[in-house]
């Protein structure tokens, strides 16, 4: 077995390998750039190496300064985590030649797989079902226009060497395809080192269904059952389940056995997954077709060891190691229900923009078991690599955490995860809690009715907080009572010691929603409205937390409520959105009004930089005429392009910016007249 092992990565899966190496009791090597000197896989590996600047393309896109901190470290292997480097033939190759084991697939397997092009090939060779497209060179727009055309639209076009939702479009016209083509080709440029787009059919009505492979050197290859990651927002996955609620025993088995086929094709060992796209009109059980292969440990990895019991890090490590697989395609299990949603850094009330800063409170759901509401116990895992007090940098992916709960059964697993979401305290840079949140509580997502565009058909307006019914309002304006009532006792005992006493009134109006709710408080315990609530209330002034128990929490015997102090009342967080309660006495609600809502300026004539990123295209210039819906500007952030539009007619008045200025948030690109 390896005596030390390097993690060519950063973040929450360089923590997650250090964890299982440091559980074998293997000695762990971390690489940092200057943006990361002080995160959390930094502090816990047991030694540390810089490789260079913040930008990845300086730092952990560097293969020669990996492989010298192996050396000088005295690394024997290196994992390579997922993203950056590994799927990267030619570093897999390099470590081969510097005499370090690479955990992971060979390189042989690694090329034939990278490229989606010719993976195609070899998966319709190997006898899986392939999506309808064309595999040739495109090389321009109009090409790609005259292929679209052919295919027939709605058609994906794809970057060759793309993953993780980058150097994707989708195109609906010839519009479309020219103008996300060039785009596309720069995604796959920039994020992989190559330009080469192919087009293939969309299949309308989709559901994304992935297989779990892991093999060994010595031919032995099996799946590990399958995961639902239909749930996505710009092809990039936010929800994974395992298994999934739409696949059969007879579907699961046709799928693993094309997917190790296609594995046997290529000589493939270690962990990789095959992408498939499965039309969710299809009864008969075989309509799926190859998406890709990677040749990775993929990002939800967590739920598939949750139904398996089994450590993908430890087998990749002990198959690199050169170990057989002990257990055969008969053993593997399937066992209850694992869902993982993964919390990003962006604001879904602003139409899910990317969000930087520091990370201001960051105290994620304990891990033990939750108590849940129809019995039995679910458990809580988060997977991450952030501390309170980091930072969440423009230079990486936005992905803050991994929140992962297994139950025995697929409504357990919600339950788990809705209550989990409720007590995770994340402040600081706009976070998606709240949308994960409302998905968990949709009752499309509930009845399994899942496809790559529920977020599209669910959300078409944007989304703007979970609805929350009457018996949840009654709860929360319960609790803002109780917590005046808890404020105002306290300012009494404080007073009270300088020779003065409060009296607080027990009779409070609390205002949720633009609705007045009379609660009163004693000692006996909540009306609200005139209804007696059966509630057991723990809050502690000065708390961000509020537990409530009993009958009238939304139907649950449990709730947690993320707590702060608002204007004139509080701000209380549950259940996929924020409300603001106003609190007065009862004795001078009457004497008031609500406040005069101010007006957004009009700032339509502006185009605005909504994140902060890099303008890396500028189409019109000054007096240019531009129509409503034109693409004006392009802006990278996080990786991704985001093209930005002339919300009205008008003339480019004047321009405030140039191609390669990095932009900040809100700043003014251009001025329509």
């Amino acid at each position: 077995m390896f005596k030390k092992i390097l993690v060519a990565n950063r973040g929450e899966i360089a923590c997650r390998v250090m964890r299982t190496a440091k559980a074998m009791g293997i000695k762990t090597v971390a690489v940092y750039s200057d943006a990361d000197a002080r995160a959390p896989h930094v502090l816990m590996a047991d030694e540390s190496v810089r490789l260079g600047p913040a930008p990845a393309a300086e730092s952990y896109l560097k293969a020669e300064l990996i492989l010298l901190a192996a050396k000088e470290t005295g690394a024997d292997c290196i994992h390579p985590g997922y993203g950056f480097l590994s799927e990267r033939e030619s570093f897999a190759l390099a470590c081969a030649e510097a005499g370090i084991a690479f955990v992971g697939p060979p390189p042989n397997a690694i090329a034939a797989m990278g490229d989606k092009i010719e993976s195609k090939k070899l998966a319709k060779a190997a006898g899986v079902n392939v999506v309808p497209g064309y595999l040739g060179e495109i090389d321009s727009t109009d090409h790609a226009v005259e292929i679209a055309g052919g295919i027939g639209y709605p058609v994906m076009m794809k970057a060759s060497a793309g993953g993780g939702g980058k150097g994707m479009r989708l195109a609906y016209s010839e519009q479309d395809v020219r103008e996300g083509f060039e785009a596309t080709k720069r995604e796959g440029l920039a994020s992989f080192g190559d330009d080469r787009v192919f087009i293939e059919k969309f299949i309308e009505s989709p559901r994304h269904i992935e297989i779990q492979l892991i093999g060994d050197q010595h031919g032995n290859i099996v799946y590990l059952n399958e995961r639902e990651c239909s749930i996505q927002r710009r092809h990039q996955k936010v929800v994974e389940e395992a298994p999934s609620p739409f696949v059969t025993p007879k579907m699961r088995k046709a799928m693993g056995e094309q997917a190790v086929a296609l594995a046997q094709a290529v000589g493939y060992y270690s962990a990789g997954t095959v992408e498939l796209i499965v039309s969710g009109a299809d009864t008969t059980g075989e309509g799926f077709y190859f998406l890709e292969m990677n040749t990775r440990l993929q990002v939800e990895h967590p739920v598939t060891e949750e139904i398996t019991g089994l450590d993908l890090v430890e087998l990749m490590i002990r198959v690199a190691a050169g170990e057989p697989l002990e257990f055969t395609q008969d053993e593997v299990k399937l066992n209850g229900w694992s869902i993982e949603n993964r919390v990003y850094a962006e604001d879904p009330y602003r139409g899910f923009l990317p969000s930087i800063g520091r990370l201001v409170r960051y105290n994620p759901p304990e891990t033990s078991p939750l108590p849940q509401a129809g019995g039995g116990e679910a458990r809580v895992r988060v997977d991450d690599g952030v501390c309170e007090g980091g930072e969440v940098s423009m230079f990486y992916d936005p992905m803050i955490a991994k929140l992962i709960t297994w139950a025995p059964t697929r409504d357990g697993a919600i339950a788990a995860q809705i209550a989990a979401l409720d007590a995770f305290e994340l402040e600081g840079p706009g976070n998606n809690i709240d949308f994960l949140s409302a998905i968990m509580q949709h009752p499309r997502f509930q009845s399994g009715a899942l496809t790559t565009g529920f977020i599209a058909e669910e959300y078409p307006e944007g989304f703007h907080g979970a609805p929350a019914n009457a018996e949840l309002l009654k709860t929360l304006a319960a609790v803002a009572a109780f917590a005046a009532t808890a404020e105002a006792d306290r300012a009494r005992r404080i007073d009270g010691q300088l020779g003065k006493r409060l009296r607080p009134p027990a009779d409070w109006v609390v205002t949720i929603d633009k609705i007045d709710h009379a609660v009163t408080v004693s000692t006996d315990g909540i009306m609200v409205d005139g209804e007696e609530l059966d509630l057991a209330l723990e809050y502690t002034p000065g708390d961000r937390m509020v537990v409530a128990d009993g009958h009238g929490a939304d139907g649950d015997e449990h709730l947690t409520i993320r707590i702060a102090k608002a204007r004139a009342g509080f701000k209380l967080t549950t259940r996929g959105a924020s409300h603001v309660a106003r609190v007065l006495p009862a004795r001078v609600a009457p004497y008031t009004t609500h406040l005069i809502e101010k007006v957004a300026p009009d700032l339509s004539k502006f185009l605005i930089c909504p994140m902060p990123g890099l303008l890396v295209r500028l189409d019109v210039a000054a007096g240019d005429r531009v129509e409503a819906g034109q693409a004006l500007a392009v802006v990278e952030a996080m990786k991704m392009e985001n093209i930005l539009r002339a919300e009205k007619t008008g003339t480019v008045k004047s321009v405030a910016a140039k191609t390669g200025d990095s932009l900040a948030v809100d700043q003014v690109i251009l001025e329509l007249d």
